[in-house]
């Protein structure tokens, strides 16, 4: 499978957990994060005001927020095609784990 590397070049704010996200392709996507802000890493970002501190990692090329929350680029380019697996793993985010070294389902870099 082949992994493109897509580079976030800005994004504005257009409605609650609503981003237009730009990319270095010149393409752009709209995505409403709420379905997703679940768990330990993405549920922080359901209060507005740490939503709203998202910023672009100019390292990254991505969006990030101070908790340590991002999403890999390629995700957030192709979200119409990924969104409905990323709700499905959101769905076990909350759920406790059975241990402590295993993943909580993240999606980064």
């Amino acid at each position: 499978m082949v992994h493109e590397i897509h580079r976030v070049t800005g994004f504005e704010k257009i409605g609650p957990y609503t981003l237009r996200v730009d990319f270095a392709d010149e393409s752009s996507q709209v995505i409403d994060f709420r379905s997703i802000l679940r768990g330990e890493l993405y549920g922080p970002l359901a209060d507005a005001e740490i939503f709203d501190q998202v910023a672009l990692d100019p390292e990254a090329h991505t969006l990030v927020w101070p908790n340590g929350a991002d999403f890999d680029p390629a995700i957030l380019h192709d979200w119409p095609e990924r969104v409905a697996d990323l709700k499905r793993l959101a769905r076990g985010w909350d759920a406790p784990r059975a241990s402590t070294g295993g993943s909580n389902g993240a999606i980064s870099r």
